[in-house]
């Protein structure tokens, strides 16, 4: 499983640990359109909560997770992320499977402020650019775009409900003794391989 603040990284190191490890990377956003697109029943019920514009709950969630485990590239397990979110959501997920390690990707707030408030998009292409740490070319400078939820208000209004909501998280998997945590707060290259010296070196890489 994969957790930190928004903006930490956890989309390109899961890209990086799943070609790795050979785990699918599975979001809930990821599991949910697939379960709606196959119609199986799980997959209507989502829809009829997501048409209705509630939140799909964590025992359909829970359900999804179980079934996804059961399809022939999960057999040696998966790689959540984004998901839990809550000390609840854990608890319901331990009913059904073990977690065998938390990757928690540490940054200070400050930096992913900077981070995220600096990301520009080209919106012709998609391309994303950050002002201080990979600037667009000149050319394109007159192009790109900062999306509207980049500013600084929103950015740290997110981080507020993380660290209400999400990051006790942290505490409950370290009771377990199944975290690490890991500085993201430096290039891209350096978490990645601090994330794989960790779980080469610890006991879950033998028994998983």
């Amino acid at each position: 499983m994969l957790f930190g603040p928004p903006g930490a990284g956890k989309g390109t190191q899961a890209i990086y640990i799943s070609s790795r490890t050979g785990k699918p990377q599975v979001s809930t956003g990821d599991m949910l359109r697939a379960a709606v697109a196959s119609g199986s029943e799980l997959g209507a019920e989502a829809k009829g909560y997501m048409e209705a514009g509630l939140l799909v709950p964590d025992e359909v969630i829970i359900g999804l997770i179980s079934e996804r485990l059961q399809e022939p590239d999960a057999v040696s397990g998966l790689l959540l992320d984004g998901y839990p979110r809550t000390i609840a959501q854990a608890e319901a997920l331990a009913e059904v499977e073990k977690v065998s390690a938390v990757i928690s990707i540490e940054v200070p707030d400050e930096a992913i402020v900077e981070r995220i408030v600096g990301r520009r998009m080209d919106p012709e292409t998609g391309g994303i650019y950050h002002i201080k740490f990979n600037p667009p070319p000149a050319e394109l400078s007159e192009r790109v775009v900062q999306r509207k939820d980049d500013n600084e208000d929103t950015v740290r209004n997110r981080l507020s409900a993380y660290h209400e909501q999400t990051a006790p998280l942290a505490d409950w998997y370290e009771q377990r003794g199944v975290l690490v945590r890991i500085d993201g707060n430096r290039p891209i290259e350096e978490v990645g391989s601090a994330i794989w010296a960790a779980l080469a070196n610890h006991r879950w890489n033998q028994d998983d």
